[in-house]
């Protein structure tokens, strides 16, 4: 048991309850903060008789005064639906949240930890995307506020590693997916999922030729926790998904087999600033980190297919909302 008090900014969303859950299996002391934008307390409902667990209403883009070893800094909408629905929050988020958390790790002498995004390679040109890639971004786009709130909380954690010599890590996540999703945050796995579950059309946009690669949110949790415990030395930012590359049609055709649906696909046409490919080069992450993913599309596809099945059955109402 190691027993270190940790901050996890967004713990009550998809991914940081997981980590939540698995830091308190590791024996450490966790403070959950999140304004429950689109977190949620059913996604940490069962830690909240662990001792070692505290939950926080708090927006990031205040300051916030805790003492800690280490934070987390999740902190964000990350899904097109939410975060194009407030986009100067979302910036906001992404900036003033890493500001706040940054001026917090300073001030304790806390090592601090940036979840950041795939979308910093916006379209990219490079194929598959290492991190010496600087992206191809649109900087008024739809996708924009995200994307580039994201590229700033880089370059402000750069930025206090350069002139503090804060203990900084930057890892940059591919697509996730796992039980807990949002079921209405617009992504790809969760829509097919549920289009399926209910014998709804599936939309694909285009051709469906668009590639992405999915990673397992247990897989992508433990590459979290190996980042943060690596040496001074080890800033990244590294690439963290799973390198395994599908056509969004191909995913349809999976979800459909595994449900045993009588979904029919029909095509939309695409969407503006959608990225075409989508796949990390995790080369730094197998040698530095000595991890990759071990989770098979197919077998997290059938654990989050069970998660949503049982969702539709105890809160259909969550489900459409």
């Amino acid at each position: 048991m190691s027993g270190k008090r940790i901050l996890v900014t967004g713990g009550s969303g998809f991914l940081g309850s997981h980590l939540c859950e698995r830091l308190l299996a590791n024996g450490d002391e966790v403070i959950c903060v999140d304004n429950f934008f689109t977190g949620s307390k059913r996604n940490i409902y069962h830690l909240l008789s662990n001792p070692r667990f505290e939950l926080m209403r708090h927006d990031v883009t205040f300051p916030l005064y805790v003492e800690v070893d280490e934070i987390y800094n999740l902190a964000c909408p990350a899904s097109p639906i939410h975060y194009q629905k407030d986009p100067v929050q979302t910036v906001k988020t992404c900036v003033h949240g890493a500001i706040n958390m940054l001026g917090l790790a300073k001030r304790i002498g806390a090592k601090i930890l940036q979840t950041s995004t795939s979308e910093v390679y916006g379209d990219p040109l490079v194929h598959p995307q290492v991190e010496e890639y600087w992206g191809h971004v649109n900087p008024i786009g739809l996708r924009s506020c995200y994307d580039e709130g994201k590229r700033c909380a880089e370059t402000l954690f750069h930025a206090y590693w350069l002139q503090s010599k804060l203990p900084i890590k930057i890892v940059r996540i591919f697509n996730t997916y796992g039980p807990r999703m949002h079921p209405n945050d617009g992504r790809v796995v969760s829509n097919f999922i549920l289009q399926a579950l209910q014998n709804k059309d599936i939309t694909i946009y285009g051709e469906g030729s668009q590639t992405r690669s999915f990673c397992y949110c247990d897989d992508l949790i433990e590459a979290i926790i190996r980042m943060m415990a690596t040496g001074p030395e080890v800033t990244g930012p590294i690439n963290i998904g799973n390198p395994g590359e599908f056509t969004i049609l191909q995913l349809a055709e999976m979800v459909i087999e595994l449900t045993n649906s009588n979904s029919k696909i029909i095509k939309m046409p695409l969407p503006a600033d959608d990225p075409k490919q989508r796949r990390p080069d995790i080369t730094k992450a197998r040698e530095i980190l000595k991890w990759q993913p071990t989770t098979q599309l197919r077998e997290g596809l059938a654990k989050t297919i069970d998660y949503f099945s049982n969702l539709l059955k105890t809160d259909p109402e969550f489900c459409a909302r």
